[in-house]
């Protein structure tokens, strides 16, 4: 079976992997000129099942205007004339529930432990390297407030089968001994062992080749514009190279997949939350963190990758603006100097932007459409990493006629599509 796969983000490029290991022919489409060079490029480099979980929670409607009151504000809002934005906010208010936010939490936490599991296995099968690490994550509380809030989430945790530590000052040092020039800062800590990082870009690149060797071909610079069908099947994509066909296709495009998918009738609630990141030479190794910080407060990570600092946060709704913003830049750099101010060097810092393509529940878009031969995959949102290789595994084994191993219900796709 002849399949086409658009996009050769970290989404696009695991399931191509997985479609030819499972013996299909697989062609992939992107507009860049290789992959992982949009949404997959500088993210956060999280891959943290434990600290899977909605924006939309109890609470969240007015901790967002509190957030945006902040000199570093985790959520910037652009004010736009989009009934796009609004329709998705307010479908995002509407999960703000306890009853919503134990339903979605649980969906995430399950794919996101499902697609750690297979990114194991992935690297023990073919001893791909992107400067991954195996040491956990450390969620910091600067307040006794957020501290004492943790026990929904841990109870959710511990429903799931995820291991995880309530540490007090002395018990996260032991894990990130850097933080004990700034450990007054900070209450205490929710650690999550079980969580790893790695550089999404340095992976989705090598996969690529790994892909290419089981006969994957990336067809790269094709800018895709159109969809064709019939009413019941898709019959080819138009593209700048002309018409690709295909037996099946899947659409793996993050936050871009809308404007296709509206050619043929099919509206899904992805929105692009703008993100930032920079990445910073390290030039002390014992003063720089040993694998991923989340600094709850201003809802920014910090991550270890080799020998950078990857530095990522901020949800910003905007449209599909790209433009990089001095603020922003501001509130990174604010937040690594405070946790890690002799790591490294700021004044060699990367810049970077990107869209997470987001649901209002939190969880992805994920499998067959009305189409009878049209799989979606999007609306990983700031998980896109931390999934990948799960859905990878979900998309080939629906295509090659095996059952998920995960529950269908976690995947939204039969709510929209």
């Amino acid at each position: 079976m002849h399949v086409l796969v658009l996009g050769s983000g970290v989404i696009g490029t695991t399931i191509a992997y997985y479609l030819a290991k499972a013996g299909h022919q697989v062609t992939v489409v992107d507009r860049q000129p290789g992959p992982a060079l949009e949404t997959s490029f500088a993210n956060a480099g999280e891959v943290s099942p434990g600290y899977s979980a909605p924006w939309a929670g109890p609470g969240v409607p007015v901790k967002a205007i509190k957030w945006m009151l902040m000199h570093h504000s985790p959520l910037v809002i652009k004010p736009m004339l989009d009934p796009t934005m609004w329709r998705w906010t307010m479908a995002m208010l509407r999960n703000c529930t306890e009853a919503a936010y134990q339903v979605n939490k649980s969906r995430m936490v399950r794919i996101a432990e499902y697609s750690r599991d297979c990114l194991k296995q992935l690297r023990a099968d073919t001893g791909i390297a992107y400067d991954e690490r195996t040491q956990g994550t450390l969620q910091l509380f600067r307040t006794q407030k957020q501290f004492d809030g943790i026990g929904k989430d841990v109870e959710i945790l511990r429903q799931s089968g995820v291991p995880f530590q309530v540490l007090d000052r002395d018990g996260y040092l032991a894990y990130e001994p850097a933080l004990s020039q700034v450990k007054h800062k900070f209450v205490g800590a929710l650690r999550l062992p079980g969580d790893e990082t790695g550089d999404c870009y340095k992976f989705t690149r090598n996969l690529a080749g790994m892909a290419e060797s089981l006969g994957v071909t990336f067809r790269f610079g094709t800018t895709i514009t159109d969809i064709e069908q019939d009413g019941q099947r898709i019959t080819g994509i138009h593209t700048s190279a002309g018409t690709l066909t295909a037996d099946q296709y899947v659409l793996a495009l993050g936050s871009y997949s809308t404007r296709l998918l509206k050619q043929v009738g099919i509206d899904v609630p992805v929105y692009p939350v703008k993100g930032f990141s920079i990445t910073v030479p390290i030039t002390d190794q014992a003063m720089a963190p040993e694998s991923t910080i989340m600094d709850e407060t201003h809802k920014v990570a910090v991550t270890r990758l080799g020998d950078r600092i990857r530095v990522g946060g901020t949800a910003q709704l905007s449209g599909f603006d790209l433009g990089l913003e001095a603020g922003r830049r501001k509130t990174l750099e604010f937040v690594v100097s405070d946790l890690f101010p002799h790591g490294g060097d700021l004044s060699r810092a990367e810049f970077w932007t990107g869209l997470r393509p987001m649901t209002p529940d939190g969880t992805p878009i994920i499998g067959k459409t009305r189409f009878d031969n049209l799989t979606l995959s999007t609306g990983h949102g700031t998980l896109g990493w931390t999934m990948a290789a799960g859905t990878g595994r979900v998309v080939a084994d629906m295509l090659s006629g095996r059952k998920p191993e995960i529950p269908v219900a976690d995947l939204s796709v039969a709510r929209y599509a």
